[in-house]
């Protein structure tokens, strides 16, 4: 039997809630102590995950950046960097985009009806595969699992936070809480509606909080819920 990864969801969000504003530019909710904090636990990941939307509008590279970090990935036995994986169930991806440019390997999770056509978009810039007709997340995990992934970092989006969270895969949740406010209802969220286990009432251990400069980061253990 496979084993599937430790699921992480990492997110930074304002005070109500949000992953972004409405402004063409990203909205910087970390700072720089933070952002050192998650390119550690990308440095700790065996894959790093996002879906094509975040992909496609925040063009992110999705790198260990530090030296030192990847070079204790090297000495560790492991690649410079983790895998980067995205799940998309349209297909549509662009090959300019940076996250298959910089880094090391890629994956693309996708469903039958699009395999092909990523295929002949990315033209070997990453591995495709299929989870078929559908996309399943406990195969996505399986599929992770075959392949040695241990350790999954999910960084978005809202999306795919909400329905690991709904359908009870996420091990670990980190909040990195800016002292931000929104208000925008159109502008993506950490989490939207769902039917999460336990229902309202199902609180969370929270496993550590403490202050980096003026952000507050909090991780919880979505499974223990009393």
């Amino acid at each position: 039997m496979t084993t599937r990864p430790y699921v992480l969801l990492s997110a930074a969000m304002s005070v109500d809630g949000y992953l972004d504003d409405t402004n063409p530019d990203r909205l910087r909710l970390s700072n720089a102590a933070d952002f050192d904090r998650v390119d550690q636990v990308r440095a700790e990941s065996d894959a790093i995950l996002i879906g094509a939307n975040t992909m496609r509008r925040d063009n992110p590279r999705l790198l260990v950046n530090s030296d030192e970090r990847r070079a204790q990935r090297v000495a560790d036995g492991k690649p410079a960097y983790p895998l980067k994986v995205t799940v998309t169930q349209s297909g549509d991806l662009s090959s300019d985009l940076n996250f298959w440019h910089h880094g090391g390997d890629k994956l693309v999770v996708t469903v039958d009806s699009a395999v092909e056509k990523v295929r002949a978009t990315l033209d070997g810039l990453a591995d495709v595969v299929s989870v078929g007709p559908e996309l399943d997340w406990g195969l996505v995990l399986d599929e992770l699992g075959r392949r040695g992934v241990g350790r999954l970092m999910v960084e978005g989006g809202g999306t795919i936070h909400t329905q690991l969270m709904a359908q009870n895969l996420a091990d670990e949740v980190h909040l990195a809480i800016a002292p931000l406010l929104v208000g925008q209802p159109e502008a993506a969220r950490f989490l939207g509606a769902a039917d999460y286990p336990g229902g309202s009432t199902a609180r969370m251990k929270v496993l550590e909080v403490r202050a980096i400069d003026d952000v507050v980061f909090v991780r919880y253990a979505p499974k223990e819920r009393g």
